[in-house]
């Protein structure tokens, strides 16, 4: 057997890599500025270099942004509307998530007349501008007694997110062989013990995918925040939009840039963590054999 002995780096391999390391922080110059401009004193922001880091190190904008930052006519912060994102988004990101499996379960393994008509009806769906859907479903959430509620954002998301969840899980469950949903039928298992007992435990890369789309489009919608929504039950995006907006005197960007901060935090959190399972996801079922 011959030994295989692993090259030095190539010229050409260092300059690709010097380009991504170059892109890279090119891509997390407004994040760094976002950052260290959240711990700066409005003196400091004012005399300093936007680059540069504090003078003086202080969390006095996270604090006020928190609990006390302007948003319109009340200046409690953007606390309460942080915590309104996550009762809108959990629930959202489960129920529709829920919803495309059994949907894709049905499109994939279960097919009636008419099926592929409806999945692509389905498809369409994900490609329809949130402009186009407004006006009839704010008549729709009227008529329902949901509008300007968190309930109505729940219920919004899930309709609109179901289209792409449907078509995440149909593309994953075709690649499962029809033999497997054979073989459980002859056994005796029925429409739901298959759904549950076989496919479901084999569907953890594309729940993942799922969930972390969903979290992320949910989180960070501001558009149907800024419709369907008002007062208390308005989003982070939207708290955060009529914050940067309010003026109430000399405008502290360290307040915006920690609540800005705030806001994005838990998408970067999702995506720390969960990234790799994104990845997999996305590619399982992408090769066969």
């Amino acid at each position: 057997m011959t030994d295989v002995t692993r090259p030095g780096l190539r010229p050409s391999r260092i300059a690709i890599y010097g380009l991504l390391i170059l892109a890279c922080l090119v891509y997390l110059v407004p994040l760094f500025i976002m950052l260290v401009t959240s711990f700066k004193t409005p003196m400091d922001i004012r005399t300093g270099n936007l680059v540069a880091l504090p003078t003086e190190w202080t969390t006095i904008g996270w604090t006020k942004a928190w609990s006390q930052a302007c948003t319109g006519v009340q200046c409690d912060g953007i606390s309460g509307y942080f915590w309104n994102s996550f009762k809108m988004t959990v629930p959202a990101v489960m129920i529709s998530t829920l919803l495309g499996a059994f949907n894709g379960y049905v499109l994939a393994k279960w097919k009636f007349r008419g099926s592929d008509l409806l999945f692509g009806l389905l498809l369409f769906g994900c490609f329809v501008p949130f402009q186009v859907v407004l006006l009839p479903m704010a008549a729709t959430l009227g008529q329902l007694g949901l509008a300007n509620t968190t309930p109505g954002l729940v219920l919004v998301h899930v309709i609109y997110g179901v289209a792409f969840t449907t078509l995440f899980f149909r593309n994953y469950y075709v690649a499962i062989p029809d033999a497997l949903i054979k073989a459980a039928r002859l056994d005796g298992a029925g429409f739901f013990t298959i759904f549950f007992r076989i496919l479901l435990p084999m569907s953890t890369p594309i729940f993942m995918v799922s969930l972390i789309w969903q979290f992320t489009q949910i989180w960070n919608d501001f558009l149907f925040g800024v419709v369907f929504a008002s007062g208390d039950s308005q989003p982070i995006t939207v708290a955060l939009n009529n914050l940067v907006n309010t003026s109430t005197g000399v405008k502290e960007y360290n307040v915006d840039m920690a609540a800005a901060m705030i806001a994005a935090l838990p998408t970067l959190v999702v995506y720390i963590v969960a990234g790799k399972y994104f990845i997999r996801g996305l590619t399982a079922g992408s090769v066969k054999g």
